[in-house]
């Protein structure tokens, strides 16, 4: 272990760490712990930049988990706001099952 690895590998733990408060706050709805998470994430990824050169095996590790549980949190993310989206459009009345905007898959043929 490098010493200039260990304040990486510091930070790239701390990210998990972030992600996972992220996770647990998307599911319970916390906006203000939602908002504080992305503020550390902002604030690490900053500490983070340009420093792909010097990653070892463990860092790697690291990385790769960060990755993962940052899609999951987005995809967690994207849920919830299609979910919000749907209850707002049901609540004013804009429930549509289809785009409107679409041409239909099955169109009527000439006879």
């Amino acid at each position: 272990m490098t010493a200039i690895s260990t304040p990486l590998r510091d930070s790239l733990r701390q990210m998990l760490a972030l992600l996972e408060g992220e996770r647990q706050a998307l599911a319970a709805l916390d906006l203000e712990r939602i908002v504080t998470c992305s503020d550390g994430k902002q604030a690490i990824c900053s500490t983070l930049d340009g420093r792909g050169a010097e990653l070892d095996e463990e860092c790697r590790s690291l990385l790769d988990a960060v990755k993962r549980m940052n899609e999951v949190n987005r995809k967690l993310r994207n849920l919830l706001a299609a979910n919000v989206q749907a209850r707002l459009s049901a609540l004013t009345g804009n429930c549509t099952v289809y785009d409107t905007g679409r041409a239909p898959a099955v169109r009527e043929l000439s006879r």
